[in-house]
Order: structure tokens, then sequence, then C-alpha cells
């Protein structure tokens, strides 16, 4: 089974636009197929009316109006849309703001995008929601006045959004579980790689290779920056991978062990079973949408 992926519309206003604010009442619409997708733009979603899940990965949070819930490309996404009657979605694509700045992973840096952050929601404050709504109303007011190239009022909008956003979610967490910026540059190419290569490449001795530094090194900083080693981070990613594909697809056990390049069938269901406490066909079982 495929798990349906939604692109940007670029060209929705005419000439295209890398931004958008859309009312969940009508995203319901295209979820008909059943509510399980995939993104290949970020989205920030914000709650106004019902209650009711919201699943990012594996992740799964109980949503309230005044809730915000951030996601970012290739992450499966699934929520109640039946109990969840309303709110927006704030999407865009990186181009938008990169371009703008010299730091061309802009976007990524912000917490509740970076590889490691700690939660996928956000609640507001009485103080800052309706500031917030107040932004969302603006930047929809823009884009409906959009003419082409006009968009750096619509910059500065969505910055000033992130930057309030980023500000929270910095607040929300306590000292002892604030991520930890991976300020090192070795840090934040090693998380890119893992995440692009993970299926294909499980040695630290790969990923050290491309970074052009000893795997003692590599694994030194990975567990100063996220206090596990660099062999024990990229078994989680794996184990991460393997959990989407039993949860997500029709994909047999022999032919997920396949897909993420495990020697043999035994040693990927040994390694899964030791990683997560139970077999790969309970876990499917117990966790299958």
């Amino acid at each position: 089974m495929d798990i349906p992926r939604y692109t940007f519309h670029k060209t929705k206003y005419g000439s295209e636009l890398l931004i958008d604010i859309v009312n969940l009442k009508y995203v319901k619409k295209y979820l008909n197929k059943g509510i399980t997708h995939k993104l290949t733009y970020y989205d920030i979603t914000f709650i106004t009316e019902g209650e009711g899940f919201f699943s990012i990965d594996n992740q799964t949070y109980q949503a309230i109006p005044g809730d915000v819930l951030f996601s970012q490309p290739g992450e499966i996404r699934s929520w109640d849309t039946t109990h969840i009657t309303n709110g927006y979605a704030l999407i865009f694509e990186d181009n938008f703001l990169s371009s703008l700045f010299k730091d061309s992973l802009f976007v990524q840096h912000l917490p509740f995008f970076h590889p490691e952050k700690t939660a996928a929601k956000l609640h507001l404050s009485n103080e800052l929601c309706p500031r917030i709504l107040q932004l969302l109303r603006e930047i929809k007011k823009e884009i409906d006045a959009y003419k082409q190239n006009d968009i750096h009022v619509l910059r500065a909008l969505l910055y000033e959004t992130l930057m309030l956003l980023h500000r929270a979610y910095l607040n929300m967490e306590s000292p002892k579980n604030r991520l930890k910026e991976a300020s090192n540059m070795h840090i934040n190419k090693f998380i890119r790689l893992v995440s692009k290569n993970l299926k294909e490449e499980h040695s630290v001795k790969f990923y050290a290779d491309k970074l052009c530094i000893t795997p003692n090194y590599l694994n030194e900083i990975v567990t100063s920056a996220l206090n596990v080693s660099a062999k024990q981070y990229i078994q989680n990613k794996i184990m991460d991978e393997a959990k989407k594909l039993l949860s997500y697809t029709e994909l047999s056990i022999s032919e997920i062990a396949f897909e993420l390049h495990f020697s043999t069938v035994s040693y990927f269901t040994r390694t899964f079973r030791q990683y997560t406490g139970e077999t790969a066909l309970s876990y499917r079982k117990n966790h299958k949408p």
C-alpha cells in the first residue's frame, strides 16, 4: 500500500507562490481516501475547534484548540478529521525563506523542524494565541492580494510567525529536555546524511568517511551532542523506519528486511525484537492504523 503524498500547488494564485494558508475544513476534502499521508512541504497546523488525535511519524498527540502541530517533508501524518473540526494550516516550502537568508538551512535549524526535536506539538498561551491568529489572517490577506514577485511583506509575516513560535517552543522545554543545539557542523551534516542514506548504509565508518573525520571522533561528537553513540543513533533511525514500514505499508517482513539492507531476515527480526521488545509481526498487529 502506497501512502498518499501531497505536493505544493505552486501556481494556485497564478504565478509561483511557495506559501499558503488553508482551512482545515477544506483540507479534509482531500483526505477521503484515508487520513494517513505524507507532505512534500512544511506544515504548521493550528487547531481552533474540536479535540482529537494528531499523529506525526511514530508519535501521537491529543490535540485541542490552541495547539500547534509541526510537520516537515516526508513525515507520515494522520489526524482525527471527525473530531478536529476546524483550524488553519500554514504551509510553505523552505525556498520561500532560504533564498532570503545566507543560511540555506534556516528552516531546518528551527527547533520544531530540527531532526532531533523533542516534540512536534506546542500549546499557545492565552496571550500568544490571538497574536498568532492575527498574523495568519494578515498572511492570508496578503496572499489573496498577491501580485507577481510581491512577496516581501509575506516573507516578513512568515518570519515573524516562525520567530514567535520559536520563542514559545524553547520556553516550553525544561532545561533538562531542551533540545541541544548541534552547533558543530559535523553533527548537522551527520544527521542529514543518516536521513538520506539510512536504508543502505548502517556503518559509522561510512558516515565518518563522508565527513572526512575518524569514526572515533564522529562517535565522540555525536555522543556529546545527542547523548547516544553514532552507532546507536544510526540504529535508532533504522528502527524508526522499520516501524513506519510495518505500520503503514503491506510489505512483508522479508521485504522490509531487504528494503533496509539487512543481510538476513533473521538478523532483522532479531535486531527489531532487541530494540522494541516485541516481534515485527506483533508490532504490526498492535500499531497498524
